[in-house]
Order: structure tokens, then C-alpha cells, then sequence
């Protein structure tokens, strides 16, 4: 959750103090939002926490993709196992 207090600041008082700057995002493990002239610019966040945002990013694209596959499955637009392997082998050169 945002706290607008401490996690929207500006990127002149990020430059000064970003020592400190560094330690709350550790601790906290919440992003910072940095402005430029009073509008977001950025957004500055601790590695760990950066990480754990890709592998929840990458969890739900392949959800997405497992839904999708069961969408096409279900509409009949799919293709059987021999029919893939020939367009794969005919899109790519190999000769089966």
C-alpha cells in the first residue's frame, strides 16, 4: 500500500538524501514514486522486492497463456500432435 507521506517524493530530495533513501526501501520494501516538477517520473524500488514483482508478472503470463491454450482447445482450434510437428518441421526447414 502507498503511503503518500513517505513513498511519493521529489527526485531533488531523492538526490540529497538518497543514502537514507536507500535504507527505507530496504526496510519498508515499498516503492518510492519520484517526481519531477510535482508529477510521477519514477519509481524506485529495492532489488528483492523488484525481483519478486517479475516472478508474479511471469506467474501470470504463463497463467494467461495456459488460458488461452484452453480457450482455443475448447473452440476446436487447435491442432493434434502430428498436425504441429509438420507445421513446425515445414516452418522451420527440418525435414522429418
Amino acid at each position: 500500500m502507498l503511503d503518500i507521506t513517505k513513498d511519493i517524493q521529489s527526485l531533488t530530495t531523492f538526490r540529497r538524501r538518497s543514502g537514507d533513501f536507500m535504507k527505507q526501501l530496504k526496510k519498508s520494501k515499498r516503492a518510492v514514486v519520484l517526481t519531477v516538477k510535482g508529477k510521477a517520473a519514477a519509481v524506485v524500488q529495492d532489488a528483492e522486492s523488484y525481483q519478486r514483482l517479475l516472478d508474479l508478472a511471469a506467474r501470470a503470463d504463463a497463467g494467461e497463456g495456459i488460458r488461452q491454450g484452453l480457450d482455443h482447445a475448447k473452440r476446436g482450434e487447435s491442432l493434434d500432435i502430428e498436425e504441429f510437428f509438420a507445421a513446425f518441421e515445414a516452418t522451420h526447414g527440418i525435414s522429418g
